[in-house]
This record gives structure tokens, C-alpha cells and sequence, in this order.
């Protein structure tokens, strides 16, 4: 049975996403990605399958067009190779609608803007579910935490 500190450890201390994979990215983007880097580092939880506690080291990459997860903690370490193809339609919708957001913070009125918003949570709750499902039996995470790493796995698609 684990105790409140066992799950206080099931907590990912640092993140790296590989310079190689990212691409050139917006500045609406990149604050988008920091942003998601300072809230996942803030609060989060993150409990590898076969792990006996935290906290982890994350490194995110592409490596022959797959999601590479590499974890490494207290006596454990590993790397978890993702299909890409299950997320690419829901990237690319998130794509467009974060693209349509970001114009209509300069332009459109509030209602547009909170239309806009609505819609790319939906499509990020979406993503986040994925990463979960896709994660299943690897590593479980809450809601938040997916839907931090989704925001991170789609920096590595972003391209200019």
C-alpha cells in the first residue's frame, strides 16, 4: 500500500525536450511551451510502471518519426517509444484552432476569442486522453500532468 510520501515521489523533477527534434516556433508558441514547463515542474504526478519512487528525469524527443519518453529515476530507467499516428489528427486540428486563437487575441472580440478557447481545450483534453491511454500499462499520470506533456509533444511538431 503506498503512503502519502510514495506518491509525493511519483513526480517528474525535470524535463528536456530534445533541441534536435524542435523546430523554429512562434513566440505565441514558445510561451505556450514554458509555460507548460514551469506548471508541469510546479505540480504534477507521474508513477512509471516497475519504479519504487521518484522523482524523474524526463527527456522528450522524435526518434524515427516515434514519441521517445525517456525516464530515468532512482534505480530505474527506461525509454517508452511511441506511435506518433494516433495523435497526428488531433495535433494537426489543435494546430489550427491554436493558430485561429492566437489571431483572434488580436483582433476578434471576446466571445470569438472565448468560442476559440473552448474549442482548443476540448481538442487538448482530447490529446491529454490519448497520452494517457497511449501511456497505459508504462506510466500513469493524472489529467493535468497529460495535458502538460501533450502541450510538450506538440512543441516537437510545431513548425513555422
Amino acid at each position: 500500500m503506498s503512503t502519502p510520501d510514495d506518491r509525493a515521489s511519483q513526480r517528474i523533477q525535470s524535463i528536456e525536450i530534445d533541441e534536435q527534434s524542435l523546430a523554429a516556433v512562434s513566440r505565441d508558441q514558445e510561451q505556450e511551451r514554458q509555460v507548460a514547463i514551469f506548471d508541469l515542474l510546479d505540480g504534477n504526478y507521474f508513477e512509471p510502471a516497475e519504479a519504487h519512487g521518484g522523482p524523474y528525469d524526463i527527456k522528450l524527443s522524435l526518434i524515427e518519426n516515434r514519441l521517445a519518453f525517456d525516464i530515468v529515476g532512482p534505480g530505474y530507467a527506461r525509454r517508452h517509444l511511441l506511435s506518433l499516428s494516433p495523435f497526428r489528427g488531433v495535433i494537426k486540428d489543435y494546430f489550427l484552432i491554436c493558430d485561429s486563437y492566437y489571431a483572434a487575441i488580436r483582433n476578434s472580440t471576446p466571445q470569438q476569442i472565448e468560442a476559440l478557447d473552448m474549442g482548443r481545450r476540448g481538442l487538448h483534453n482530447e490529446g491529454s486522453n490519448l497520452l494517457r491511454e497511449r501511456l497505459e500499462g508504462k506510466v500513469k499520470t493524472d489529467l493535468d500532468t497529460a495535458r502538460r506533456l501533450f502541450t510538450l509533444i506538440c512543441a516537437l511538431h510545431w513548425r513555422g
